[in-house]
């Protein structure tokens, strides 16, 4: 039996010899979950690689979910068309419903609402960024706005506003796993102060403190990684590291913008040791160059 590896706080699970080949684009997914894992690293892809200032309107978090449903369901990127609810199964096999979210019928309103909302709040600068994310975040969650892939669209749309807020450290620390080592409180908090959301009498500061302090972990991780890596007496190991973890096809320019401090010198020298090492190719030239790993 081959080895499993968790990729989503769902469960989503794939062999983990399928894991690069699908990541990288070069194995066409064989199943759903495979489709989800790549469409969840094309919505990363397109997150990081925005090179205009998003909008927060309605229709990118349907592209968002389109991505993330790798386009293995008919209603990728589209709202629920049923009421849904949110079960807790008990232990004993019980099915208890835990939440109701809003109707179908008022989904498509309430989410105009809720992006119109963030913005307001975003121009008004007398909430904190990280509040307003934080409160976003919950209240789509209790909108609950598709049949499916609600918590994958959810921190998809955590990792889009923490870029557009200036916190980079979603490039670089999974909040996925972070949330995944935590999950049972993530889940606690959820159900416990929900309650009464419809009626806007549930209580936000203990999600404030929970959503927080991932954010601050992800930070503490990420100074953790600064300071290994310049603890090293060259950077040449980590222009190596930088290219060799690229998921997408990449250019010089692409590595020198993730590495500021490196020089471009530097740079096309690793890049000639490893395509030597036949670790990676050079694809077509001029401008229209670019390079890949080779799986």
């Amino acid at each position: 039996m081959q080895a499993q590896d968790r990729t989503l706080i769902e469960g989503v699970t794939i062999p983990s010899d399928r894991l690069r080949p699908v990541i990288m684009g070069n194995s066409k997914p064989r199943d759903r979950p495979e489709q989800e894992l790549a469409g969840y690293r094309q919505a990363l892809d397109w997150i990081f690689t925005r090179k205009r200032q998003v909008t927060v309107v309605p229709k990118v978090i349907q592209r968002l979910h389109s991505f993330a449903q790798g386009g293995s369901t008919g209603d990728a990127g589209e709202w629920k068309q049923r009421d849904n609810e949110i079960i807790e199964i008990m232990p004993n096999g019980e099915r208890k419903i835990r939440f109701v979210p809003t109707s179908a019928l008022d989904t498509p309103e309430t989410m105009t609402a809720l992006c119109r909302n963030y913005r307001e709040l975003c121009d008004e600068q007398s909430v904190p960024p990280l509040l307003i994310i934080a409160s976003f975040v919950f209240d789509f969650l209790c909108i609950h706005p598709f049949r499916d892939g609600n918590g994958r669209v959810s921190r998809l749309m955590t990792i889009l506003l923490l870029q557009l807020h200036g916190f980079q450290v979603a490039r670089y620390i999974s909040l996925e796993r972070l949330i995944e080592q935590s999950k049972n409180e993530y889940y606690e908090i959820l159900a416990e102060y929900s309650r009464g959301w419809h009626e806007g009498t549930n209580e936000l500061l203990p999600w404030w403190n929970y959503f927080l302090s991932i954010i601050r972990h992800a930070y503490q991780e990420f100074e953790q990684l600064v300071e290994s890596t310049e603890a090293r007496p060259a950077k040449s190991d980590l222009v190596k590291q930088t290219i060799l973890a690229q998921v997408e096809q990449f250019t010089l320019g692409d590595i020198a913008a993730q590495l500021p401090s490196v020089s471009t010198q530097l740079i096309k020298k690793i890049l000639a040791q490893l395509k030597k090492q036949g670790k990676i190719r050079l694809m077509g030239r001029g401008r229209g160059a670019h390079w890949e790993i080779i799986p």
